[in-house]
């Protein structure tokens, strides 16, 4: 294939931007949460528990 790319490259890239997104849902979480505002915080958790959870399976090494 021309122009393809490997799998174990492109599943570390989308862990990064699976961590970026978890990261920065976590952090709308904790402003809401300072500012009382519960539904958002708790939705942006659920999200951000959510994302790091697929940055952390692209992330893993494979063995092999």
């Amino acid at each position: 294939r021309v122009g393809a790319v490997a799998a174990p490259s492109q599943r570390r890239a989308l862990g990064a931007l699976f961590l970026v997104l978890g990261c920065a849902f976590a952090g709308i979480a904790y402003a809401a949460a300072t500012a009382r505002v519960w539904v958002v915080a708790v939705a942006a958790a659920v999200l951000a528990v959510w994302l790091l959870g697929f940055a952390a399976r692209g992330l893993r090494r494979t063995a092999g």
